[in-house]
């Protein structure tokens, strides 16, 4: 079947743009009513490259996307959608294709991206479209897998991405003001949602195209901060939904956050939970665009950490309670390269514990427990579906609650009437201390604290949130792993090997340089001066000091100061070339004491930014450098105001305009070898030579012996980089899944740097003669920079013989009947790929104590375990064991028994050579 060259006739050309607004406002426009059954999505072979961008060919069978109270509704059929959010320019194209099959395995059905608007037009009417912002290439690449794509184009992402994903042109446009009812910025949000969907529509993305596209966004959180405008608020929120609806795309637009979203447009809930979100319109499905499975970090504070069953237990109640699609918010978070990491202050690194990692290693046991929620959850889908109104509550007790879904009759005493129906049940224990047994069905179930048991059948249960059957994965190097005392610690190898032992330095003039420069009275903002080319500003002027103020300061044993009313991220004071003092925060006061000689001196002040603020009202009024008033105070007849002096201004570095940093520039560079005194010099470039490490895994550099700068390798800026210090305090010593989660509960990393270990792509490295280009800021050591391969070194796990069966035990008839085969509980261990199992490091079936890193033989042990593990599992990638004694025998009669295993992964090629020294 060819695709539509337009959307489908469901959706009838719109209204006029002043009607639809009536429309919208008054509540008249109602959601497109379902197609009529069309049996389930086929996916067919693509008949264009999707290396390329082509255009050509379909990923499916071009199918309608429509919604119901109940769900969103893919080709005539009521879906349960769990979305992975991986957005691509954190990651290199090369990664799209490995992290996008992850998130299938994982369970996943859709993948959510932003759209980031300063990545695609960096200059006006300028579009960039290749490379880490190919979007249409990652479509395609989504589609390939069979999976479906979320498209929030916004253009407004916040997204913790440098200024929101707002280009900082923008600003400069005479008379705007961001996200209101403003006609230049309206123009300019419309011309670039445009350009977008046009480029889908060419490249046949959209579902009634055969293509991946299934839900989009307008705007982003829009609800949050639309009282701050006002009524011109209100007029623009409308004006967002008329010009997005007008686009014709034919399929739903979504806005989260957003309470009073017209009746047309999807709203939805962001947020850690949203099992109690419901839409404000009855003939809308309840989605949540953002579940918040981990947390961003800034510099200089400790690591978030969302424990697995906390984020399983949050989405199995979303489900239970009437949710019909779930997106993780990140499944992937990937890298901020570059300098697109958001303000104030956030880290290069945009891991957000998420399941995937930062390199597109599995995290486990998140990924792994998640996996299986998903595959319970897919289980229920036709119990979940088929049920039109609200599912039957049954109240088990005070903090516990069952929802089932079916057709059939759910009594008092938990039985259900009527045969042949299909039966899917949540059971809830929202207790933070107590296990409890419930009854309903006929049968008593246990259930642990603040958790959910998914009972596909309503019988048997085939998941619970708070029991962990996936094993844990302990990488080669991990920045800030949590460390309580019921989670492992991570084998962080910060201290050798050295990346190199030769280095070049070049020194960065301090302030006025040449390129760029000029001279102005007053204090400039940032921002309006360096367009965000660069993270630096200098601001240089000259001040004369006489006889009499030397002599004050001498008499009085005192240092005059520079002040400043407020600065926003970093500010550092040079006084005759020389640092003098730093200061770091958000709009905050500087006084510095500073040595003044007789005669003129040279005062460079020197701002930098760290991320564009990316979140809030009136974003282009926010601004960066300094507000106020600059002042040398503690002179001998008062106060100097240099505000309004003559300063000369410079826009960024000298080696930033020289591309210091790139392969093909160094024949002009200055390089000199490496001196003792250059490690603790401030504005120090720093250069070195290297081979790749082999193999295929992910590379991370460790780069916790230098100050504050950024990191080039092969001309690409791999981002900023900063070693400050997180608070001591702030970290508890263990970590409770159960009771509510915030950003602030189960942090790590207490007293140590925010970020050591940085990601180089393996894309950008060559096996040899490597150029790696350091700019320091404050002074640091080179010499013992790590450069280390990025994996999943150890590998455990412990199961009980009283767990549930595996999920791959249960299988769903064509009616939508689930169903379980009896069998043991497994334990599964898996290396990542291209690596294999080398070496068991511990196993015990009986009563083993401990955890991960710290298992001992209990008083009850089956001898032969250790030999059966080795049998079952060494030389391969993965290996699952029953956990019964018909495997190792009954050490110990009448006492439930655990098979808990620690594991040695090593790649392929080196556990060969192992195997051989043997």
């Amino acid at each position: 079947m060819a695709a539509s060259p337009s959307p489908p006739s469901r959706w009838p050309p719109p209204p006029p743009m002043g009607l639809v607004s009536l429309l919208l406002l008054l509540g008249f426009l109602a959601a497109p009513a379902p197609l009529r059954a069309a049996g389930v999505l086929r996916q067919v072979v693509v008949g264009g490259d999707t290396d390329s961008n082509d255009g050509g060919g379909t990923f499916f069978e071009p199918f309608n996307v429509t919604y119901d109270h109940r769900a969103v509704i893919l080709g005539g059929q009521r879906r349960m959608l769990v979305s992975a959010g991986l957005h691509y320019p954190r990651a290199t194209p090369e990664m799209w294709p490995s992290l996008i099959k992850k998130c299938k395995e994982g369970g996943a059905d859709v993948i959510e991206t932003y759209i980031f608007w300063n990545g695609h037009e960096p200059a006006k009417g300028q579009y960039y479209f290749q490379g880490r912002f190919d979007i249409v290439k990652f479509a395609k690449l989504v589609a390939a897998e069979g999976l479906f794509l979320f498209l929030r184009i916004g253009p407004y992402a916040c997204a913790e991405w440098n200024f929101g994903g707002f280009p900082v042109w923008l600003r400069d446009i005479p008379g705007i003001e961001f996200r209101t009812d403003n006609e230049p910025y309206k123009a300019e949000m419309q011309t670039f949602v445009t350009k977008i969907v046009n480029i889908m529509k060419e490249e046949k993305l959209y579902s009634w195209q055969g293509g991946p596209i299934i839900l989009q966004q307008i705007e982003n959180e829009y609800g949050n901060i639309q009282s701050r405008y006002g009524q011109a608020g209100k007029r623009y929120m409308l004006w967002a939904a008329e010009m997005a609806l007008a686009l014709d795309t034919g399929i739903p637009w979504v806005m989260c956050r957003q309470t009073d979203a017209p009746e047309q447009i999807l709203d939805t809930c962001n947020a850690f939970y949203c099992d109690g979100f419901k839409p404000n319109s009855y003939n809308k499905p309840t989605i949540w665009t953002e579940d918040w499975d981990g947390w961003y970090a800034d510099w200089g504070e400790s690591l978030p950490h969302r424990p697995a069953q906390d984020s399983a237990f949050a989405v199995a109640r979303f489900y239970q309670r009437g949710g019909s699609l779930q997106n993780y918010y990140m499944y992937f978070g990937g890298t901020n390269f570059e300098r697109t990491a958001g303000g104030p202050r956030q880290i290069t690194s945009y891991d957000y514990d998420a399941p995937i990692d930062e390199y597109g290693i599995l995290r486990q046991p998140k990924w792994g427990h998640l996996k299986d929620l998903h595959a319970a959850i897919k289980l229920c889908e036709p119990s979940l579906a088929a049920v039109d109104g609200s599912p039957q509550y049954v109240k088990l007790g005070p903090n516990q609650e069952a929802h089932v879904y079916s057709s059939g009759k759910v009594h008092a005493n938990g039985s259900i009437s009527g045969n042949g129906q299909i039966c899917s049940a949540f059971l809830a224990n929202i207790d933070e201390h107590k296990y409890v047994s419930v009854w309903i069905f006929g049968k008593s179930y246990s259930l642990p604290p603040w958790s959910v048991s998914i009972l596909p059948d309503c019988e048997n249960v085939a998941f619970n949130t708070a029991t962990v059957g996936t094993q844990t994965s302990i990488f080669t190097v991990e920045s800030g792993s949590p460390s309580y005392s019921s989670m492992p610690r991570s084998l962080s190898l910060i201290g050798g090997p050295y990346l190199s032992s030769t280095w070049w330095t070049s020194k960065e003039p301090i302030g006025r340089w040449g390129q760029g420069s000029f001279a102005a009275q007053g204090i400039l903002e940032h921002l309006n001066v360096t367009k965000d080319i660069s993270d630096y500003l200098s601001y240089t002027t000259s001040v004369n000091i006489s006889d009499e103020d030397v002599a004050f300061w001498n008499s009085k044993g005192v240092l005059p100061s520079v002040t400043i009313d407020q600065i926003r991220d970093v500010a550092r004071v040079f006084v005759n070339g020389k640092l003098a003092g730093s200061k770091v925060g958000h709009w905050v006061s500087l006084s510095q004491p500073v040595q003044l000689v007789q005669g003129p001196n040279e005062l460079t002040l020197l701002s930098e930014i760290v991320g564009i603020q990316n979140y809030g009202a009136f974003l282009e009024k926010d601004g960066a450098g300094f507000r106020g008033q600059v002042k040398l105070t503690g002179l001998s007849n008062g106060d100097i105001d240099l505000t309004n002096s003559l300063w000369t201004y410079q826009i960024g570095l000298k080696g930033e305009f020289s591309r210091i940093y790139s392969p093909e520039d160094q024949g002009y560079a200055k390089w000199s070898s490496m001196q003792n005194d250059d490690t603790q010099t401030p504005f120090t470039w720093f250069k070195t030579i290297f081979d790749a490490p082999e193999g295929k895994d992910p590379v991370a550099i460790g780069l916790g012996s230098m100050g504050k700068g950024q990191a080039w390798v092969n001309g690409h800026l791999i981002g900023r980089y900063w070693s400050i210090v997180a608070p001591q305090s702030g970290c508890p010593s263990s970590c409770n899944y159960a009771g509510a989660y915030g950003d602030s509960k189960c942090r790590s990393n207490c007293g140590m740097a925010t970020q050591s270990w940085y990601h180089i792509p393996r894309e950008w490295l060559q096996a040899s003669g490597n150029l790696l280009v350091l700019f320091e800021e404050t002074g640091g050591d080179p010499s013992q920079i790590s450069l280390e391969v990025h994996y999943t070194k150890t590998i455990c796990s412990k199961i009980s013989e009283t767990y549930y069966p595996p999920l791959s035990s249960w299988s769903r008839a064509a009616n939508g009947h689930a169903s379980m085969n009896t069998v043991a509980p497994e334990l599964q261990l898996q290396c990542d790929e291209g690596h294999v199992i080398s070496k068991i490091t511990f196993a015990s079936y009986g009563t083993p104590s401990g955890g991960c890193q710290n298992f001992s033989v209990g008083n009850c042990h089956a001898s032969t375990t250790l030999d059966l593990v080795t049998e079952a599992c060494v030389g391969k990638n993965k290996c699952s064991i029953s956990v019964t004694n018909d495997v190792f025998g009954d050490p110990c009669r009448k006492v439930v028994k655990d098979l808990a295993v620690e594991a040695e992964c090593s790649p392929t090629l080196a556990s060969k050579e192992l195997r051989d020294d043997m």
